[in-house]
C-alpha cells in the first residue's frame, strides 16, 4: 500500500506535540507528504450533536464486559460538546472503546479524503480502550491502527505500566495519608507524565507504528531495540523510544524496501 498524503491532526490542549517537527521527521522516515491540520473536531463541519451523542454512548462503564452502546444522557452529551470544541476542558480520565472510537471519526472525514492512498493520523487526549478476549477486560491504548489511526495521548500516559515499585510505595502512601505526589515524586523520570517534555519522541514512534500498519499491515516488533515495539511497561517504551530511537535491523530493512518501491 503506497501513500499519497497523510493528514496530521492536532491535539492542542498537549502543546509538548511538536507537529511541525513530526511532520518533519514522518516525511523523511517515510518519503511521503504530510499535511498538518487543526484538532480532527474542529477542522471538519458536522451534525455536533449527533456526533457527541455517538461519543457518549461509546464510554466504558465497566472493563470487565464487551462493548454495549451506552445510552447517554443530555449531561453526557453536553459534556462531549463541551470538550471537542475545547479539549483543554477534558481533565478526568473517561474509557472509550477505541475501535468504535475511530468509526465515529472516521465518518467526519469527508468521503473523497477517505479514498485508499490518503493516511489520516488523529491524534486526541480522549483515552482509547479496546477489549481483551484473553483475560475479559478492557486495556487502555496508545495507539488504533486501521485508517484513520488514532494516537491517544492520555493512552500514552496511562496504558504502559508503571515500575511495581511505584504501585507499592503508592498502596503504602495512601495506608499513610500521603497523597500520590509522594510517589510521584520519587519515581519522576522512570515514567512518562503528562505534560512529558519527553512526549514529542514518544508520539514519533506511535506515528512510525500507524504508518508502518497501514504500508504493511505490521504495526509492531517483539524487540525492545526498536520503535515498532507494543511496550506495556512505561520502562520499556521510554528504553525503545527515547534510549535507543530507532529501527530493529529487520524493520530498518523493511523500510527501505518500501521506499525504494
Amino acid at each position: 500500500m503506497k501513500i499519497s498524503k497523510l493528514f496530521l491532526y492536532d491535539e492542542p490542549s498537549v502543546p509538548e506535540i511538536d507537529l511541525e517537527n513530526l511532520s518533519k521527521f514522518i516525511k523523511k522516515s517515510f518519503n511521503i507528504d504530510v499535511e498538518i491540520r487543526k484538532n480532527i473536531f474542529n477542522f471538519f463541519t458536522f451534525p455536533k450533536n449527533e456526533i457527541c451523542n455517538q461519543l457518549a454512548s461509546c464510554r466504558i462503564f465497566d472493563t470487565r464486559k464487551p462493548f454495549e452502546r451506552h445510552m447517554p444522557s443530555q449531561e453526557e452529551i453536553d459534556f462531549e460538546m463541551k470538550t471537542i470544541t475545547d479539549s483543554n476542558l477534558l481533565k478526568n480520565i473517561i474509557m472509550y472503546d477505541g475501535f468504535e472510537f475511530q468509526r465515529i471519526v472516521s465518518f467526519l472525514i469527508p468521503e473523497n479524503e477517505r479514498i485508499m492512498n490518503n493516511f489520516h493520523l488523529i491524534i486526541t487526549n480522549k483515552l482509547t480502550c479496546t477489549y481483551d478476549n484473553r483475560d475479559y477486560r478492557y486495556h487502555g491504548r496508545a495507539v488504533i491502527c486501521s485508517n484513520p489511526s488514532i494516537i491517544s495521548t492520555t493512552g500514552i500516559v496511562e496504558a504502559p505500566a508503571k515500575p511495581k515499585e511505584y504501585y507499592r510505595h503508592l498502596m503504602l502512601n495512601m495506608l499513610q495519608g500521603l497523597n500520590v505526589e509522594n510517589a510521584k515524586k520519587k519515581f519522576h523520570g522512570t515514567y512518562l507524565d503528562y505534560h512529558d517534555s519527553k512526549l514529542s519522541r514518544v508520539i514519533e514512534g506511535y506515528a512510525m507504528q500507524a504508518t508502518f500498519y497501514f504500508l504493511t499491515g505490521e504495526a509492531f516488533c517483539e524487540s525492545k531495540e526498536c520503535r515498532l515495539h507494543n511496550a506495556h511497561w512505561q520502562q520499556d517504551l521510554l528504553y525503545s523510544q527515547i534510549k535507543i530511537g530507532k529501527l530493529c535491523h529487520r524493520h530498518e530493512q523493511i523500510l527501505q524496501q518500501l521506499l525504494c518501491e
